[in-house]
């Protein structure tokens, strides 16, 4: 490991961890850069176990320890160790939790290995917000679930919130993104799954029911707050599924309709 002190924020070695809160410009370079950021030790650790990569870490001293025990003799990772000051100057925030990790981002795998040995599927249509991601993430790896599918313009799983929200949770759980519905349906029902859609409508079953007698291999669709999942998604379904709810409300958070039906739908 190669501990390197920076005294300036200005340091364009550092270049990879500046304004971290500007979400439009880090929605670009994340993905097309090939990189994402991973933030605290614990995180870090997660994503080098999954086999992730470090292009470098940005560390404050008194977490350098922590870092040192994650990289071990890990050949060629820079670590920039800065001041408090200098880290939050970088990076727009006040970095809590000691060290962050510039990764690279690794090639996703197909759908087919993804889903190789998966009975419980959980597929995410077009949800933007990185906290639900990362929620989902973390209740999939809480609550059994196989695997998680993202449609094409679904948040990244690897941005940095998403990735904190889980818990590190999006190196444990496999994942990839799906094609357009009219190529995904296709894709599932010849790996031997039956899409249930989690939405409202007047002929859903139950969630109860449904998996009273649920299918062996099951595609759980879950789309974005408000919204729902689109026509497009709908249409793909074999089943609409519905949480019975009371008290006069209709739906809960994604996250929580995501764990509750997780939950409902585990296998052994």
């Amino acid at each position: 490991m190669q501990a390197i002190p920076i005294d300036s924020p200005d340091d364009e070695r550092l270049a990879d961890y500046r304004d971290l809160t500007d979400v439009a410009l880090r929605r670009v370079l994340e993905p097309e850069g090939g990189l994402y950021i991973a933030e605290s030790a614990k995180v870090i650790a997660r994503a080098v176990r999954a086999g992730h990569r470090p292009r470098s870490v940005l560390v404050q001293e008194k977490w350098l320890d922590d870092v040192r025990d994650v990289l071990g003799d890990e050949p060629g990772v820079p670590v920039y160790v800065v001041s408090s000051e200098v880290a939050e100057g970088l990076t727009g925030y006040v970095v809590h939790r000691g060290a962050l990790a510039a990764m690279h981002r690794p090639v996703l795998p197909s759908v087919a290995e993804v889903v190789a040995q998966a009975r419980r599927v959980v597929v995410l249509e077009d949800i933007v917000d990185h906290t639900n991601v990362g929620a989902i993430f973390r209740g999939a790896a809480g609550l059994g679930a196989d695997a998680v599918l993202v449609s094409p313009r679904c948040a990244d799983p690897l941005y940095r919130r998403s990735v904190r929200v889980s818990m590190g949770t999006v190196f444990q759980v496999p994942w990839t993104r799906l094609p357009e519905w009219s190529e995904a349906r296709g894709i599932l029902h010849d790996l031997g799954f039956q899409l249930a859609a989690l939405a409202l409508a007047d002929d859903a079953v139950p969630l109860d029911a449904f998996a009273a007698a649920a299918p062996e291999r099951v595609a759980l669709m879950l789309g974005a707050e408000g919204d729902g999942l689109s026509r497009g998604a709908l249409a793909a379904a074999d089943t609409v599924v519905t949480i019975p709810m009371a008290g006069g409300v209709d739906s809960l958070n994604v996250a929580a309709a995501a764990a509750v039906a997780m939950w409902e739908l585990r296998v052994g």
